[in-house]
């Protein structure tokens, strides 16, 4: 058998006769081959580098012995780091709402990562995902973290929960929207009803229509359920009684609103029932109608009774009864009507009262607020209303007040 023989270039086997020319070209591809391997090697070297450098993604704890274990573990590095830290970074310092300079705050030095050259080295990828696991854990407790103030530690954590709440922006904003069309919806249920009454007992209203529509009439008529309950007697007799109580309201008249009329005369019974209420014509030109005191407006007038009609009727309920009421001598004489004096009891002049409230003169307020522990007259008055608090403080005293006035007469015929 024949041999084969290698393919030996002249210019491998050193001949004399080869150009220097080849030879260059040669020395310059064997370098780029070098070169290019030596660059393949580094990047292996760094992707190999960076495939061990990447932390192992733990997976939590699933018993509560995993947990405690873990929890010890991270309390000793935490303890560890804090124990090297410097003592001007683990003093307490309290802050305020303010916002804070970094003068204020004072820089954390960072660590020092500095090589022979002078130059700052980069952290690796494992040292840095270290050291940020680390910043985490110190944040939760509420301890400094190294290379990092308060505040950027505070920003950090609201850019991570921002960061995990935009995957659930839109279900928070459609809530957002069903709770804002809830809260009209129940606002529109809310407003109360247009009911509109006029000298009609709230009782009547509630047998009528319904309790709704009795708290509406009431809240018109400045009552509440609880001051109604207070002055009224509920399930009593609705007519005229032995003793009854007058208020009346006027309007001004004259040039200065010095002079006052008659605009509106309510009767209450004993139990506090109304059984008369009535606004009156003006006999005058009208200057003043003291709305935010008497509640009277100009069409409650338009509609109103003729004086001398109101004042016939009003002289017939009185007539042979006992009439109680706060400083009744205004209500006769805008009313030109008289009363004989034995039979009025004005929770004004009463003594026991002017004692108990130390005043000379009582308002009705002051009385049903120290007395009956009722606000009455706390906006626009209202004549049922003062009408029916005058006979509550002359029932609760009426036994002694009526043995008093007895006794007087006893002492006078002797």
């Amino acid at each position: 058998m024949a041999k084969v023989k290698p393919n030996i270039s002249k210019a491998t086997v050193g001949d004399s006769t080869a150009k220097p020319k080849d030879l260059k070209n040669q020395h310059r591809k064997e370098k780029k081959k070098k070169k290019l391997f030596w660059k393949k090697k580094v990047k292996q070297a760094e992707k190999k580098l960076q495939r061990d450098s990447k932390p192992a993604t733990a997976l939590p704890p699933k018993s509560p012995q995993e947990v405690s274990s873990n929890w010890k573990v991270l309390q000793e590095l935490l303890k560890q780091k804090v124990a090297n830290l410097p003592s001007a970074l683990t003093a307490p310092k309290t802050y305020s709402k303010k916002k804070c300079t970094a003068k204020d705050q004072g820089a954390v030095p960072k660590r020092p990562t500095v090589n022979g050259t002078g130059k700052a080295l980069k952290l690796r990828p494992a040292e840095k995902a270290k050291e940020d696991h680390l910043a985490a854990g110190s944040a939760k407790l509420g301890m400094p973290v190294p290379g990092k103030n308060l505040s950027q530690v505070k920003r950090s954590g609201k850019d991570q929960k921002a960061a995990q709440g935009k995957g659930s922006a839109e279900p928070e904003q459609r809530g957002l929207k069903r709770k804002r069309r809830k809260a009209e919806v129940e606002q529109a249920e809310a407003k109360p009803a247009d009911i509109w009454f006029d000298d009609v007992d709230p009782d009547d209203i509630e047998a009528a229509l319904g309790p709704e529509a009795a708290d509406v009439a009431r809240k018109n008529q400045g009552l509440t359920k609880k001051l109604q309950q207070a002055l009224v007697k509920e399930a009593a007799f609705e007519g005229l009684t032995k003793a009854v109580a007058m208020d009346c309201e006027m309007v001004g008249v004259g040039p200065k609103d010095e002079d006052s009329i008659l605009a509106r005369v309510s009767i209450v019974n004993l139990f506090g029932k109304c059984v008369y209420d009535k606004y009156v014509k003006a006999t005058e030109k009208v200057t003043d109608y003291r709305t935010a005191v008497s509640g009277i407006r100009p069409e409650d007038l338009k509609t109103g009774e003729d004086f001398k009609v109101v004042q016939k009727e009003v002289a017939d309920i009185l007539k042979g009864r006992i009439l109680v009421g706060h400083a009744l001598h205004n209500d006769l004489k805008i009313l030109f009507l008289d009363h004989p004096k034995k039979k009025i009891r004005d929770t004004q002049r009463y003594k026991p009262f002017k004692q108990e409230v130390k005043s000379g003169r009582p308002s009705l307020k002051l009385l049903c607020e120290k007395l009956l522990n009722v606000k009455v007259q706390t906006s626009e008055h209202n004549s049922i209303q003062d009408a029916q608090a005058a006979m509550r403080l002359y029932t609760i005293v009426k036994k002694q007040w009526e043995a008093s006035l007895r006794y007087k007469l006893k002492a006078g015929e002797k």
